[in-house]
């Protein structure tokens, strides 16, 4: 095999994901000077950016700033992308072998973790990762139908994603007009009948995922004051003494924030969203008709394991909440990819530094890679996956300066886009999505907003000329 990395024969990357952690290894990879690189990025959806376009908030338009980074990214001359083109259908592993030196895969979390209790099934009983992307606009989630017309909403969870739903019901319709929220879940909120959103967390205060930024967002909403009760928002003895032990400002802060919606006991705004600590759903109780009547709840208190962690454990006091839906989010897993090792207790690729594992030799798999969610889990912020991505890179480099990679029998970007127009010939490329953009956010000024999305893959064809 020539010399890999050369201009005559540079380095062929495929990256399998368009979110933050696809662009920032193109990033990372295209700022080293070693090696000449072309990158190809592929992604399922039509449109690039993974969660910031279809997972970020609609209120959260500041966030979705990042993407001028990738932009840039994508400016380079040796990246391209192929968007609407989907890993196991449209192209497989040993279509990638045949171009690409190596291979990046940074396919996220894909589907949601369960509660794992009876009546998990009931009608009006949701996903909030399938609410976060249908009101989001994400394609595959446009067609679901939520029912709004009941007054009481429980959101199972306290992290970010859990906020962010409950957010979403406590904001006014003059406030979701100015997002870039699909025009159809705009339109259903606007009928929507919530006014009282529980959010529940199986530990205390202390332990609430959600960030500082998210805590204060809560208590400035214009049409819904956060409430907190006073019981529930002090700290159990076993918190107070790993704070006093191990002294972190940023938790404080969340604390004191969170004390103070103990105040919230009268207000004259139409929704209230109140936070529960130390309480877990058992049960969700069928309103007759097979839907979402209600959930039974346990009291935790706050045990001490063995490696120092504090863990929730239910007592024996119980309580009945009457509530006509309920949105999950007590955290996220992959989705194993065709040909690739899965860890599914994990939910993540094995992995060492990026390098895909073998997990009948513990060895790396040679050319494959795997940067994200779909690598640690999910954690962090869209930040974090930067890092996480330049990890991955070195021990690309590092392996290809060692000769271990894939040796493709046709390592050329015109050999790789005709096996791609065969496989799709309707794929998007990434002047396709910068004429989306434009169509999108033309029509959002006309109406005052950021943009207005298209949401469907044939819809999007069509307004590019090609449906």
């Amino acid at each position: 095999m020539p010399a890999v990395g050369t201009s005559e024969n540079p380095l062929r990357v495929a990256i399998v994901g368009a979110g933050p952690a696809g662009f920032y290894a193109a990033g990372h990879l295209f700022k080293q000077k070693d090696f000449v690189v072309e990158v190809d990025m592929f992604d399922k959806l039509p449109t690039p950016f993974g969660l910031v376009r279809s997972g970020v908030a609609p209120d959260h338009q500041k966030i979705k700033n990042v993407t001028r980074v990738y932009d840039k990214i994508a400016a380079n001359p040796g990246f391209r992308f192929f968007g609407n083109v989907e890993f196991g259908t449209h192209i497989g592993l040993l279509d990638l072998k045949q171009h690409y030196h190596q291979l990046y895969f940074s396919t996220g979390t894909q589907v949601d973790r369960r509660l794992g209790i009876p009546g998990e099934d009931l009608g009006r009983s949701y996903s909030a990762t399938d609410f976060v992307a249908w009101y989001n606009g994400h394609p595959d989630y446009r067609h679901l139908e939520f029912d709004l017309s009941h007054e009481r909403a429980v959101v199972v969870g306290v992290g970010n994603v859990a906020v962010d739903v409950s957010r979403i019901f406590c904001r006014t319709i003059e406030e979701l007009e100015k997002t870039d929220i699909a025009d159809y879940a705009l339109e259903a909120l606007r009928h929507s009948r919530v006014r009282e959103i529980y959010m529940l967390g199986r530990r205390g205060p202390a332990q609430a995922a959600f960030t500082n930024p998210e805590a204060k967002e809560l208590g400035e909403m214009t049409g819904a004051d956060a409430y907190v009760r006073p019981d529930e928002a002090v700290l159990d003895p076993l918190t107070r003494a790993a704070l006093e032990q191990n002294p972190d400002r940023a938790t404080d802060k969340k604390v004191a924030m969170i004390q103070a919606f103990s105040n919230n006991t009268h207000t004259d705004k139409p929704r209230r969203l109140t936070i529960r600590f130390l309480i877990s759903p058992v049960e969700l109780h069928d309103d007759g008709t097979g839907h979402v009547g209600g959930v039974r709840l346990v009291k935790n208190v706050l045990h001490q394991t063995d490696d120092g962690r504090l863990r929730p454990r239910h007592t024996e006091q119980f309580e009945e909440l009457d509530a006509g839906l309920v949105f999950r989010s007590v955290g996220y897993r992959g989705v194993a990819l065709p040909g690739l090792p899965f860890h599914d207790s994990w939910g993540i690729i094995p992995n060492d530094k990026g390098r895909v594992i073998d997990p009948d030799t513990d060895q790396p798999i040679e050319g494959l890679y795997v940067g994200g969610w779909i690598k640690r889990g999910p954690t962090g912020v869209i930040g974090t996956n930067k890092p996480d991505a330049l990890d991955t890179v070195e021990s690309m480099l590092e392996d290809l300066t060692h000769g271990h990679c894939f040796d493709p029998p046709e390592p050329t970007a015109a050999a790789a886009e005709r096996a791609i127009r065969t496989h799709q010939p309707d794929y998007f490329s990434y002047a396709d999505w910068q004429r989306l953009d434009e169509l999108e956010t033309a029509k959002g000024k006309a109406s005052g907003r950021p943009r207005v999305k298209y949401t469907a893959t044939e819809e999007m064809l069509k307004v590019l000329g090609r449906g």
